[in-house]
């Protein structure tokens, strides 16, 4: 453990000191650097059945340290930066038949690894309100989202530009080639669920318009090489009601075609195919996806109700490198609001209702303190045998981040989920995460 603290530390500091010569007193300045630390408790019970790896339970702890820093920019019309994050993980609790493949931990060969890290520099460059970043990332964007569902976060390596120049415009653009996957060290190609070969080639651009206070348009197009083309369209607004009352409507589309190697079956035959059912089982990816979703906020209340609809075509499509054998790539998050704790009710065909309700305790007088529950039913989900299958989820969460006193800062999460499908195994899961960020810069 010891060693490997100390390995992130060099790493950075190297960093920092091949700067010092060049860089500003606005570099320093500006800099901010903080301790992250996450202890999650995970456990997933298939209920007596036997899950993707024919094992009925996982259960494990683990503690995450993660060292983020955050550089200023250099003097100048063009200003020189850079970041690095230092993550690391440590088992605390695992063993033979608690343990399946790297959902949370990464295998060692023989079982959990007892500890794992990694680190990642990212350089960056601005000019007037445009930024470039080359190096690591964790976009969140509505093509491409970094996951954080488990111990330590998925990143992602290539070139990102965000430029606001333009009032009430944002544009984006980037490359993509590689990911580490929350449960692993080691860098992948990119994939889909069900593609065994990996491309190294997932370009992407889109626009956030803000068309006044409340309404924001966006648009997004996406390429991974040798699988599909994505377009996205979204439409966010939020409207005052008065009397701390609001409505907000989320809509969103997904337009997702085959592309390269998946067009052919030739290439199909090759690996670069999607998982589920697909029309004349044939692995191709087709795909049209849209949602509604209308939140009613009311003081520290909030009501959800939404629909979403998958084609037949196939499932709905994102990067997943799960099906990339032996480096622990699993574990990707799609943008679509149906993703949740254990499943994403984005199978060929499924339409989804879901609806949700979140309190904020700090309208009692108890900040700090939040609630949620949401149920989501599925149906019509298509199968290779034809028959219209249904899958149901109901998630609870509960979090507290003390206010005062000598433990202020520490965050308590709860997440408890039950999963019934014809389609998957069932599930009960539960998660308990502590967590706390300590001011270094």
């Amino acid at each position: 453990m010891s060693k490997s603290l100390n390995l992130l530390g060099l790493g950075t500091s190297a960093v920092l000191m091949s700067l010092s010569g060049s860089a500003s007193a606005d570099f320093f300045a500006d800099s901010k650097a903080t301790l992250g630390l996450r202890n999650f408790y995970f456990n997933n019970d298939y209920r007596d059945q036997a899950g993707s790896a024919g094992q009925s339970k996982t259960e494990e702890w683990a503690q995450a340290f993660m060292l983020k820093y955050t550089s200023g920019y250099t003097d100048g019309t063009v200003g020189f930066g850079v970041d690095a994050l230092g993550l690391l993980g440590i088992t605390l609790d695992s063993g033979p038949g608690r343990h399946l493949g790297s959902s949370m931990i990464p295998n060692d060969g023989d079982g959990a690894a007892r500890e794992w890290a990694r680190l990642g520099l990212t350089a960056k460059v601005r000019f007037a309100k445009t930024e470039a970043r080359v190096g690591t990332l964790q976009p969140k964007l509505p093509v491409l989202l970094s996951n954080d569902g488990r111990l330590l976060p998925q990143t992602f390596n290539g070139a990102m530009v965000t430029s606001n120049d333009i009032d009430n415009l944002t544009l984006t653009g980037g490359r993509i080639n590689q990911t580490t996957s929350r449960g692993s060290s080691d860098r992948t190609g990119l994939a889909v669920s069900g593609g065994t070969r990996a491309s190294n080639d997932f370009v992407f651009a889109g626009a956030d318009y803000k068309v006044s206070k409340n309404l924001t348009l966006q648009y997004y197009a996406a390429n991974l090489e040798d699988y599909y083309t994505q377009q996205f369209f979204g439409l966010l607004n939020v409207l005052p009601l008065g009397d701390g009352q609001s409505l907000k409507t989320d809509l969103r589309y997904f337009d997702t075609r085959s592309s390269g190697a998946n067009d052919s079956a030739s290439g199909r035959s090759q690996g670069y195919k999607i998982s589920g059912y697909t029309d004349d089982s044939n692995g191709k990816i087709d795909n049209q996806t849209w949602s509604a979703i209308f939140t009613y906020s009311l003081g520290g209340h909030a009501l959800t109700a939404g629909y979403q609809s998958v084609s037949s075509g196939s499932n709905f499509a994102q990067l997943n490198q799960g099906s990339i054998t032996g480096k622990g790539a699993g574990g990707s998050s799609i943008y679509l609001f149906t993703d949740r704790l254990l499943a994403s009710f984005n199978r060929a065909g499924e339409r989804t209702w879901f609806g949700q309700y979140a309190y904020d305790f700090a309208a009692l007088g108890v900040p700090g303190l939040s609630a949620s529950m949401v149920y989501l039913k599925g149906d019509h989900i298509q199968t290779a045998s034809g028959q219209d299958q249904s899958e149901w989820e109901r998630d609870a969460a509960l979090d507290y981040v003390i206010q005062s006193g000598t433990f202020k800062g520490v965050g308590l999460g709860l997440r408890q989920g039950v999963f019934h499908s014809q389609a998957d195994a069932n599930q009960d899961q539960t998660r308990l995460i502590v967590s706390y960020s300590l001011d270094l810069l």
